[in-house]
């Protein structure tokens, strides 16, 4: 892909502004998805932080859930963070009843999965392909409780009651993490994205 791609931000609910703004600075066209003909001039996705549930609502109200996850099935780069983590699992552990997701990660996921002792807090995390590690943000967030064999794992969580828990993963055209890279001041997760996107 030559020219610069256009990225989406899933606009219907959650922290929109904050993506938009990464994306901005990672050097590719973002736009605010709300309707599908937003969508279909998007080439990726970013599905961000919010409350899954009311996010898998809306997308039905807004006639953007079916046309969401045909293109993500099809292939389309898609990066979810937190709740967008829990819109793109097969599975979700301490889901509501009848919650749909858009699907597409072969993974568990549980959500409010770090319990209210540990709602939200910050950590240094290893992440597979940078050199430093990432400060990373997490807001009742979930947890990948398991993971499929096609499914690589990008960071754990180190040290505490949460140790070698997921937090980051990438399969085909997915990538999801658990914590909010658009909250930390760093742009390298978005670039990481914007990167995968061209090899895409």
């Amino acid at each position: 892909m030559n020219a610069a791609p256009t990225v989406g931000v899933f606009a219907l609910q959650g922290d929109v502004r904050e993506h938009l703004a990464a994306l901005d600075r990672a050097g590719v066209h973002t736009l605010a998805v709300r309707r599908p003909e937003e969508l279909a001039r998007c080439h990726a996705l970013v599905l961000p932080g919010g409350e899954s549930t009311t996010m898998s609502k809306l997308a039905r109200i807004f006639d953007l859930f079916d046309p969401l996850a045909e293109r993500i099935r099809g292939g389309m780069p898609t990066f979810g963070t937190c709740a967008g983590m829990i819109m793109l699992a097969e599975k979700i552990e301490d889901g509501i009843v009848g919650q749909e997701t858009f699907g597409g990660l072969d993974i568990v996921v549980r959500r409010n999965a770090f319990g209210r002792q540990v709602d939200s807090f910050e950590t240094e995390l290893e992440f597979t392909g940078m050199d430093e590690t990432v400060h990373a943000v997490f807001i009742r967030a979930p947890w990948v409780e398991s993971a499929g064999s096609g499914v690589e794992v990008l960071a754990r969580v180190r040290g505490g009651e949460a140790d070698g828990r997921i937090v980051a993963v990438r399969q085909r055209n997915i990538m999801a993490t658990s914590f909010h890279p658009e909250m930390a001041g760093d742009d390298r997760v978005h670039r990481n994205f914007v990167e995968f996107i061209a090899q895409s």
